[in-house]
């Protein structure tokens, strides 16, 4: 028979061996866990911050039934007794969550069958771990986004099965938002997958040690990212360089090269902010430092840029050579990730003066040693020479095979553990730079978990192709990230992977995708340009004065326009920093009465002022704009009036991006 017990601000549910706690966990918000355990893992990873629980909360308990509220949601929970002697762990309590002013239910439990299994279903997986499932209903109607970033090119990912693991290109960061009023974290950093189908919702955690999860209610998609922002932070103020033009290629080989690729913009009246040092310009994987026969003066180099108005970004990899100088003392410290099987290497790459490949392995980011080591030998190797800016590449981090069961971090197994990384690494950097004194702190991620946009963690979209198809995924994945908590978030413009330079069908596509990228939090340009082999090359030319003409002209424009739109930007930065609002967000964002915004995904609002409507089919002259209704348009282009509600075609040849303002407002998108 279930028990109820109040404790403190917190409902604790023991049923059949399962202890469930429920209580408060910030404004209109609940917190579950659940274990089969003895007790909750006092060490278990949670994307969540500490959360004062509002004076409001109530809960009260009558026979076998319980509420816990918190504002505008409450989670109704009901035992009834059971015992399958198929499953001597066999649960039968169910938690069902409601929006408290209206009655309506946001989101129940549910099982799969009336006997067997429960809601929360847990088979061993060895020790204390337990492979997970947690069944919900599923609904009519509804709709759910956010969820990291994927290239699956999905806006709305009902029907769905999302995978919960990093990799290039997918960043998981366990949050939906429905369209039913309700936010949802799976605060779980194991790998796994999500199932969004039309029987139910059902969420794997394939070993963990407890089940954890938060859950808020919200009039608006705004009241939910705001709410969920709050308790697993937002992210700084973004430093005013980084909302200007960031250069880059798949790399610059000397130090020379970098200078005169930015003087070359200067000269040309171009705006740069950023000029980005890719990999391969350290000795060895590991080494953390510069080879001083192609950077001999980096800190002269730092001056010269600084002098242009040129910050410098540097590519940091989490991987170690055998033959790098800090290997050793990082296997022997215990701060490199360890293989259950084999030996200590996690992938096959190459190297600096290394003929064929070498096997590098990752540092230990869920290690607090290794944490505070990897910044030493980052402060020693660039920040003492003026580099505050760093490219934290490969953080998934990237492993080939990805088998993650045979991994083991100093936070506990790979399955139980791995997804956390990014988020704890991105962690050391800040923990560095704040120690160091820096109040600017940005990483530019190629993953991300719940929770790294408090420490700066800025994503690109990793390395996708030079296609408009990919073009067209990017639109999608960047909406869903920014529902995600993380409001710094940019592609390589023009894609990475492929992209001839001299042919008519990239030289169109890296235009519109530039007119794209001057809509992105981040407006940076990336790509590798030639079919892609010897890694440790240069790449193609990636400077845009290399695509020719009419594009280098239409793409000066586009740049001259961001640079024009930088204080709106940030403003936009501000709204992230204080309140968590993203500024590139879907059309219901602002607008979430209007049922049509809820079925756009090919629009986006950057901030509240200006509708995006990007070209994204090649050979485009014209498009259809759909203008959500509760507002009055104007084309920011000829300055027309539109009422909202309507649905236009609009001109778009290829020197234009159609761009509509919302109410009068006033932007200097025409020079």
């Amino acid at each position: 028979m279930a028990s109820f017990e109040i404790d403190g601000k917190a409902l604790l549910v023991r049923h059949a061996g399962e202890i469930i706690r429920i209580e408060p966990w910030g404004e209109h918000a609940l917190r579950v866990r659940a274990t089969p355990n003895a007790a909750f893992d006092p060490h278990a990873i949670s994307a969540l911050l500490p959360a004062a629980t509002p004076p409001e909360a109530a809960i009260t308990v009558d026979g076998r039934q319980a509420v816990v509220r918190n504002g505008r949601i409450a989670a109704e929970v009901a035992a009834r007794d059971a015992f399958d002697w198929a499953d001597p762990t066999g649960m039968d309590v169910h938690i069902r969550f409601v929006n408290t002013a209206t009655g309506e239910e946001l989101l129940a439990e549910s099982s799969y069958h009336a006997s067997w299994p429960a809601p929360r279903h847990y088979r061993p997986a060895g020790g204390d771990l337990w492979r997970l499932e947690a069944r919900f209903r599923a609904y009519d109607g509804e709709r759910l986004y956010g969820l990291g970033q994927h290239q699956h090119g999905r806006l709305d990912q009902k029907g769905c099965v999302i995978e919960l693991l990093q990799q290039n290109c997918e960043v998981s960061i366990p949050f939906a938002l429905s369209n039913r009023g309700y936010g949802f974290l799976w605060n779980n950093p194991a790998v796994g997958r999500v199932e969004l189908g039309a029987t139910g919702t059902r969420w794997i955690a394939e070993a963990t040690s407890q089940l954890d999860y938060w859950i808020t209610a919200g009039d608006t998609p705004a009241d939910i990212v705001r709410r969920y922002t709050a308790v697993t932070g937002r992210a700084p103020m973004l430093p005013e360089f980084a909302a200007g033009f960031w250069q880059c290629k798949l790399r610059y080989q000397t130090q020379d090269e970098l200078l005169n690729v930015a003087r070359g913009y200067k000269e040309r009246g171009l705006p740069l902010s950023v000029i980005v040092i890719d990999f391969f310009h350290w000795t060895k994987f590991g080494d953390w430092r510069f080879d001083p026969r192609d950077w001999p003066d980096p800190a002269g180099m730092v001056k010269a840029l600084a002098n242009m108005g040129v910050k410098v970004m540097v590519s940091v990899w989490p991987a170690l050579s055998p033959d790098s100088a800090n290997f050793k003392e990082a296997m022997r410290q215990g701060w490199l990730i360890r293989n259950l099987r084999g030996q200590p290497a996690h992938m096959a790459f190459r190297d600096r003066y290394t003929d064929g490949r070498v096997y590098l392995a990752y540092y230990d980011a869920t290690h607090p040693d290794a944490r505070r080591f990897i910044w030493q030998q980052v402060k020693q190797g660039y920040y003492d020479h003026g580099i505050k800016v760093y490219w934290l590449d490969a953080c998934e981090p990237e492993m080939y095979p990805v088998q993650v069961d045979n991994l083991r971090f100093y936070a506990g197994d790979g399955p139980a553990v791995a997804n956390a990384y990014p988020q704890m690494h991105a962690g050391a950097f800040y923990a560095g730079m704040r120690a160091a004194g820096e109040t600017d702190t940005l990483f530019l991620c190629r993953s991300a978990w719940a929770g790294s946009q408090r420490y700066g963690a800025a994503v690109w979209s990793g390395d996708i192709q030079s296609t408009w198809e990919a073009l067209q995924a990017q639109v999608r994945a960047g909406l869903n990230i920014g529902l995600s908590g993380i409001p710094w978030w940019t592609t390589d413009i023009g894609g990475f992977y492929g992209g001839d330079i001299q042919s008519d069908y990239f030289r169109e596509l890296i235009v519109r995708w530039f007119q794209y990228g001057a809509f992105c939090p981040l407006f940076r340009l990336h790509g590798y340009r030639l079919p892609y082999g010897e890694v440790s090359g240069s790449g193609g030319d990636n400077e845009v004065w290399a695509f020719g003409e009419p594009a280098y002209t239409i793409i000066r424009e586009v740049m001259l326009l961001r640079e024009r739109l930088r204080p709106y930007v940030m403003r936009l930065m501000q709204a992230a920093h204080e309140q968590g609002d993203p500024p590139m967000r879907p059309l219901f964002y602002d607008f979430p009465a209007d049922p049509v915004a809820w079925t756009i995904e090919d629009q986006f609002m950057f901030g509240p002022d200006v509708l995006v409507a990007p070209v994204l089919q090649a050979g485009a002259r014209n498009r259809a704009v759909y203008l959500p209704a509760g507002a009055t348009w104007s084309d920011a282009w000829s300055g027309q009036s539109y009422a909202g509600g309507t649905t236009l075609t609009v001109d778009a040849p290829l020197e234009r991006i159609p761009l509509f303002l919302r109410d009068g407002a006033q932007l200097p998108i025409r020079a």
